[in-house]
Formats: structure tokens, sequence, C-alpha cells
């Protein structure tokens, strides 16, 4: 029984700093999330710390190449429950995080990657 607890616990620590999804960019382009982040990110797993309740309607982000915007909008997002173990900052300041495994960014419209996408982009991080 302590053992079962003892990893309960140890997940709520690793999942109550940090949100994660996969995404898929246009070819040479980089993501910045949520306007105020000077942080960009390339294909694959994005790894940031979670979002403030004004995520709630969504995570803004652009799709930029090469300086010039190509798409901007807003990726889903949900309320994370691993913040209401991490009181009293979690649930005041970070209780949002992305809604879907992986974004696909690639078209017209935001939608959500194949499971091949996805075994692709994990595979591809493991080189």
């Amino acid at each position: 029984m302590k053992k079962i607890l003892a990893l309960i616990a140890l997940t709520l620590v690793f999942t109550g700093c940090s949100t994660n999804t996969y995404v898929k960019l246009p070819e040479d382009s980089v993501l910045k999330l949520n306007k105020v982040e000077d942080k960009t990110y390339t294909e694959g797993r994005v790894v940031t710390r979670p979002f403030f309740w004004s995520a709630a309607g969504g995570i803004p982000y652009k799709v930029e190449k090469n300086g010039e915007v190509l798409k901007e909008g807003k990726l889903a997002s949900k309320f994370r429950v691993a913040s209401i173990f991490w009181p009293p900052y979690a649930i005041i300041y970070w209780p949002m995080g992305f809604a879907q495994k992986c974004y696909d960014l690639t078209g017209a419209t935001t939608s959500q990657c194949t499971v091949e996408e996805i075994k692709a982009m994990k595979a591809k991080a493991k080189r």
C-alpha cells in the first residue's frame, strides 16, 4: 500500500509542474505559445509549464517561418486535475494544459494528428 501511495505522489509531482503535447508544423517553421513567451518550439514534443486561467478559452499560438506569421489562433486547452493537488499555487496560477496529445498545424484549420504521425514524431525524438 505504501508503494502505491508513493507512486501516486511521485506521478503527481511530475505531472503537476508541466504540460506537454506533440505538434506537427509546416516545414522549417517554429511555434510560439501564449503571446508573451519568447521560447520557440520545432516540430515534435512540446513541454512547457502549465498555463494561467486566461488559457481556459484556448492557448494562443503563432506559427512562424523566417519571421513571417504563417498561422495563428488558439490550441484547445483543458483543466489539469493535477493542479488541485499542488495548493495553493497550481490551482491559482497553472490550472490549464493542452487538451490533445498532438496538434496538426499544417493545414488551414488545426486538427488532431493521426496515430502514425505521433509514432513517427516519438521515433524521431528518440534518435
